[in-house]
């Protein structure tokens, strides 16, 4: 695929194994520029490897990983980030005793964006005040749907083309649930494309415009939100429904 067509990331046949076991199976997915993309499926389907895999923490047995048209399958963690892939992993991963701030800042990790990164601190308040608010706070007194938020500010400090969220919501009560979904919109807005892991899938559906279903490791179902929303097998399997 070609940056043209308006593909940012390209997922091609990818297999990842831990150890001796093969966790994904030829795994190929698109995310256009611009676009909120979800992964949907439970809990051990291979959403969070797939993630890992793509920021580099997992090595691909085999398969392909472009971004802008550039092979990354190769390439360590760091240079991901250089080219700019931001991952924000499940259960946030903050520095609890540190300030709101200091997390934030330690997200403007590569070089070249290290010496904007009061800039960008600036910008990120601008777009989200409470953080501003709470940015003497120890980021670990923080409630549980302000450490997300922390957490995917953080990740916006490296300035990703591709944000990546890896289960966002998990373990929030319902209104911060709706909190994370609304921000998520904010951030598609500013022109960040997203790439979204979610158990949730109702919500996970309504906040992107393509969707993949992944079940033990492959993808069995995709397209565009409104099909897989209206789609029997989801509705039953997943909505309940």
């Amino acid at each position: 695929m070609n940056p043209a067509d308006g593909t940012l990331l390209s997922v091609q046949n990818l297999e990842v194994c831990y150890g001796a076991v093969q966790v994904l199976w030829g795994i190929s997915l698109s995310v256009m520029r611009g676009q909120v993309v979800a992964i949907i499926g439970s809990n051990g389907a291979g959403k969070s490897t797939t993630l890992n895999a793509i920021a580099g923490v997992l090595k691909a047995k085999s398969g392909r990983i472009l971004l802008n048209n550039q092979d990354l399958t190769q390439q360590p963690p760091r240079e991901r980030v250089r080219r700019r892939i931001s991952l924000v992993p499940e259960e946030r991963q903050l520095w609890p005793k540190m300030s709101v701030e200091e997390n934030l800042l330690m997200g403007a990790f590569p070089p070249k964006i290290r010496k904007d990164a009061r800039r960008n601190l600036s910008r990120v308040y601008e777009m989200f005040p409470r953080l501003k608010e709470r940015h003497s706070q120890l980021a670990g007194t923080l409630s549980g749907g302000e450490q997300q938020m922390c957490a995917i500010v953080r990740g916006l400090m490296a300035e990703p083309e591709l944000l990546m969220l890896d289960e966002p919501t998990l373990g929030l009560a319902p209104k911060a649930v709706d909190e994370i979904f609304e921000f998520i919109a904010r951030i598609k807005d500013q022109g960040v494309t997203i790439l979204l892991v979610s158990q949730n899938v109702n919500y996970a559906l309504q906040s992107s415009q393509y969707a993949y279903l992944m079940e033990t490791g492959r993808i069995t179902l995709e397209g565009a939100y409104e099909s897989l929303l209206s789609n029997p097998y989801i509705q039953e399997a997943y909505l309940g429904s």
